[in-house]
């Protein structure tokens, strides 16, 4: 192929946005003529190319977006140092058919055990689903809730959290919550409310939510519209009897709890 062809491919191929055929148009010609490929078999390679190029670009887009705090999947996690955990149903979470059913996660257990390793496993594969995905610790997004009702701007702050389809709160009962954030929280899972999925981790029991959020009425306003009709065990998430024994707060049962709407 004459080199002003060549460059003609490669013109047409950036204004058509195909880049990762532009970038390997050169070394896949030479191959298709070796190989000897219909234009159909070629034309079939170059699309498929660009388009998990673009796939892997979107996922990687749509990871950064969600602000995840470190890269972890469930490939990685050790379900050997937490052998209680069911891999089978972790695998069928990762399937998404949770967010489907707009259903949301409460995973609970003492600090150390992966609860956020496996939310933020189930995020990324949420994000490679090709569905919104958002991360924020608990104090971060009372804080900001905070902020914006001071400034005047809670409406629009409550619309663009519950834009993301999947919404992860990590760390729920690790610091006090004030009665103002309690509520501001409330308004949030409200809003979200059959709208989206939330993905949450605590330190806490359900039981000690009333402790968590410093009043009984909001937090089980909070547990009804998180699990609307029932809750379920799903798997335990349990700390070695060491940290266990050196984490008083965490003595009731930990488990991850599967929230129907």
């Amino acid at each position: 192929m004459s080199t002003p062809q060549l460059q003609r491919l490669h013109e047409h191929c950036h204004r058509l946005r195909l880049f990762q055929v532009a970038q390997e148009l050169a070394a896949r010609l030479e191959q298709a003529a070796k190989r000897e490929l219909s234009y159909a078999d070629f034309l079939d390679e170059l699309l498929a190319l660009e388009v998990s190029a673009k796939t892997q670009k979107h996922h990687q887009m749509r990871i950064t977006v969600a602000r995840f705090p470190f890269h972890k999947t469930l490939e990685s996690f050790d379900f050997k140092f937490q052998p209680s955990i069911d891999i089978k149903l972790m695998r069928e979470l990762a399937g998404g058919r949770y967010m489907d059913n707009g259903d949301n996660l409460l995973l609970l257990g003492p600090p150390g055990v992966g609860k956020t390793h496996l939310a933020v496993a189930l995020g990324i594969k949420a994000c490679e689903q090709g569905v919104r995905t958002l991360f924020i610790s608990a104090t971060a997004l009372i804080t900001t809730l905070g902020r914006a009702l001071a400034e005047g701007r809670l409406e629009e702050r409550l619309k663009l959290l519950t834009q993301p389809q999947l919404l992860i709160i990590d760390e729920i009962g690790y610091l006090p919550i004030d009665r103002q954030g309690a509520n501001l929280f409330f308004q949030l899972v409200s809003r979200r409310y059959e709208r989206g999925t939330l993905i949450i981790t605590s330190n806490q029991s359900l039981g000690a939510w009333g402790e968590v959020f410093g009043d009984a009425v909001i937090a089980s306003a909070i547990l009804d519209r998180l699990c609307i009709i029932r809750s379920r065990l799903i798997s335990k998430v349990k700390a070695s009897d060491s940290r266990r024994n050196s984490e008083p707060g965490c003595s009731n049962p930990n488990s991850i709890a599967h929230c129907h709407h």
